[in-house]
């Protein structure tokens, strides 16, 4: 049992599990019935997104000084208490069941999802 961290739309990994969408928005173009049958997500988790701000922060990095300082604001975001909570629970469960957390990034070292990960391994997460 683990959670995997991957990219919304890809292919899913045998024994995976249900998706968690953490992003802002839904895939654009895509009716919800087919979230899930297109590989993006099973249920739709905002809360461990980036905010607007923030995911605007990001896609402007020219550098790692400038993504080093929107992960450090994104840390910040995700230690606000219902955010943390949320990843506690996800870390426990990752003990007992697989599932996956996810974005739409192309690559993952410039993604929320990097920092998603370490988050997640901070708190104890089995992670694959």
């Amino acid at each position: 049992m683990a959670v995997s961290v991957v990219r919304l739309g890809s292919k899913r990994a045998r024994g995976e599990g249900p998706r968690l969408g953490t992003v802002r928005r839904p895939p654009r173009g895509v009716r919800k019935s087919e979230y899930a049958t297109r590989n993006y997500y099973d249920v739709w988790l905002p809360l461990l997104a980036p905010s607007a701000a923030l995911v605007k922060r990001a896609l402007s990095a020219k550098n790692e000084r400038e993504f080093d300082a929107f992960a450090r604001a994104y840390r910040r975001e995700m230690s606000r208490p219902d955010a943390a909570r949320t990843l506690d629970l996800l870390a426990t469960l990752s003990q007992a069941a697989s599932f996956a957390v996810g974005c739409y990034c192309e690559d993952e070292a410039r993604c929320h999802r990097s920092v998603l990960r370490e988050l997640l391994r901070e708190r104890g997460a089995v992670l694959r």
